[in-house]
């Protein structure tokens, strides 16, 4: 295994969902969606028992994913764990009334007893604008301004702001607070330099998605976060780093590849067709499997070299989460692979 001597005293380890709905019945049904949701709820109080530092829930408006509503499912699964942090992956900014998000989380907050955080970012699907009335030319400056004003409610209680796309604030305050000092902010981040720069000049920690190509060419990217952040002022141990890929782990690497290759070439062939990208191979998914690439499945052993690597290419990362239900894995499958990450999170922190 990869030498733990040199790593960080600590990396999070966690799971990221979207919520997929199971295949296994009529796709869209009601029931179909309860039993998938009872399920999610069963993994994340899993993962708390497992001993996982985090658990995410990010934010789509498709039939496939039932996470249109996260801080819902954060707080059903806040009622159920005790230790787990709970956090949004991602909350589509962009799309949502800041003083909202806000208030959903500092709600969130009270409800877990100080174990909310979100992670804002921009959304790598469009459906949130029509549907909410906005319009897509707008990506960037709706979500500038929208973190602008999200950032000033959580240092103020009382806030004064004006902008171009919400009403004005006149020193009006906004309940709840939350029960954390500051509630941890992170952004979302894909390949983006300018996103990439905004957070490191803000001092907010860092998201970085990985979900293909080769993560270490992602390192001139968290270099200009750095840069950004020291420029601005900001200590080096606010600027932390997190990597959330797609992975899964089971007993054998053949195990591992065996369960999911089949759904992983499904889902990524299908979003393929809707983005311009050629369709998933064995080839392509073994080179993305392989030492350099961004997919992290395997053995126990090869998942946390690899989570070490991917550290260490990346100048030091302060959490890592799998995102494991795009493979339409049987529950079990999911729930062992829980199981099996917690204890590579005992390896990676304790060599």
């Amino acid at each position: 295994m990869v030498d733990t001597k040199n790593k960080l005293k600590t990396m999070e380890i966690g799971i990221d969902s979207f919520a997929a709905a199971r295949p296994a019945l009529k796709k869209g049904s009601a029931v179909n969606n309860m039993h998938s949701m009872t399920e999610l709820l069963e993994r994340m109080e899993f993962a708390d028992k497992a001993g996982l530092d985090l658990f995410g829930i990010g934010e789509h408006h498709r039939e496939e994913f039932l996470d249109s509503a996260p801080v819902v499912i954060l707080a059903a699964a806040a009622a159920r764990t005790k230790q787990i942090r709970l956090t949004s992956a991602v909350t589509v900014l962009s799309a949502a009334d800041p003083v909202r998000v806000f208030q959903n989380f500092a709600t969130l907050d009270l409800v877990s007893q100080g174990r909310a955080e979100m992670v804002v970012g921009r959304g790598s699907f469009s459906e949130a604008f029509p549907l909410f009335g906005l319009s897509f030319n707008d990506y960037d400056e709706l979500f500038s301004e929208k973190l602008g004003l999200l950032l000033t409610i959580r240092a103020n209680e009382k806030v004064t702001w004006s902008g171009k796309f919400r009403p004005p604030l006149n020193n009006q305050a906004i309940y709840p607070r939350p029960l954390q000092e500051l509630l941890p902010i992170w952004l979302g981040v894909g390949g983006t330099p300018e996103s990439f720069v905004r957070a490191g000049t803000l001092g907010l920690p860092l998201m970085v998605a990985v979900i293909g190509g080769e993560t270490h060419r992602f390192r001139p990217l968290v270099d200009l976060y750095r840069e950004a952040g020291k420029k601005a002022g900001h200590s080096p141990d606010k600027l932390k780093v997190g990597l959330h890929s797609l992975g899964y782990v089971a007993d054998t690497s053949e195990q591992a590849v065996a369960d999911y290759y089949p759904g992983y070439a499904e889902t990524f062939t299908r979003i393929g067709k809707e983005r311009g990208w050629p369709p998933v191979t064995p080839g392509r998914f073994e080179a993305q499997r392989g030492r350099l690439g961004a997919l992290v499945v395997g053995s126990p052993n090869e998942v946390a070299d690899k989570i070490l690597r991917h550290s260490e290419a990346l100048g030091g990362i302060s959490r890592f989460t799998f995102q494991m239900d795009n493979a339409n894995l049987s529950h079990e499958k999911l729930l062992h692979a829980i199981e099996l990450i917690g204890k590579i999170k005992d390896v990676i922190n304790t060599g």
